[in-house]
């Protein structure tokens, strides 16, 4: 027999429903169930404590954790070459540089100020991904507060901390990208002192990149980095 769609389906809570099963007295004022809940957070309380004791106890998160994007200071001074690859890559646009040259340095290129907008970040870690230089990392600091939208601005001051303080991070990143690359990564810490003049002896040494390119276009040369 086909069932009439049009028909009002009886409701469970009916009285009408002969199926449907009578409450007690005890069971209409609850009061055997409150003592049920009541029981078990008694016992709960002699059991050992798995809760943390923040802030007198803090969590130490592992080396995959992903906290706030931090800079890697080396030897005192910080590894980004202000590429501007972490600030291309971020999808919330949480971080802003400016690039400038050392005339006197074997490291050519530095940021002249780096800031991260922490409102925004995301702790996506894409920074960290395209850094070809292992200069911006994730850190495990998790604990961040703020007075005011002008403090969640993290210059360099607030950014750099030094790579051994980071070691656990960098080389889970070495471990990381052997798997996801399938061959030994080894990551040259001096990699990003290097320079881009004295390409050419006959050249000025205070050439910068730009100027050298120009210099080979006047000459009537096709441009090029080659030595």
């Amino acid at each position: 027999m086909s069932q009439n769609l049009e028909q009002p389906v009886v409701n469970s809570l009916n009285k009408n429903v002969s199926n449907e099963r009578k409450l007690g007295f005890m069971e209409k004022i609850f009061l055997p169930e409150i003592f049920k809940g009541m029981w078990y957070t008694f016992k709960q309380m002699f059991k050992p404590k798995v809760t943390m004791q923040y802030p007198e106890e803090r969590w130490d998160p592992p080396a995959i954790f992903r906290g706030r994007p931090v800079l890697v200071e080396d030897n005192g001074q910080e590894r980004c070459v202000a590429c501007g690859l972490c600030a291309r890559a971020c999808p919330p646009l949480a971080i802003s540089m400016q690039a400038m040259e050392k005339e006197n340095d074997d490291k050519e290129r530095y940021p002249s100020f780096f800031e991260i907008n922490m409102l925004r970040c995301i702790y996506c870690g894409l920074c960290e991904e395209v850094c070809p230089e292992e200069a911006i990392v994730m850190s495990k600091d998790y604990d961040i507060t703020f007075e005011s939208r002008e403090d969640a601005i993290y210059d360099k001051s607030k950014l750099l901390m030094p790579k051994e303080e980071l070691k656990e991070r960098l080389d889970f990143l070495r471990e990381y990208k052997n798997r996801q690359y399938g061959q030994f990564w080894n990551f040259p810490e001096d990699n990003n002192i290097h320079s881009v003049r004295n390409r050419d002896k006959r050249w000025e040494t205070s050439l910068s990149l730009v100027e050298m390119l120009e210099e080979q276009k006047a000459q009537g040369k096709e441009p090029s980095l080659h030595k």
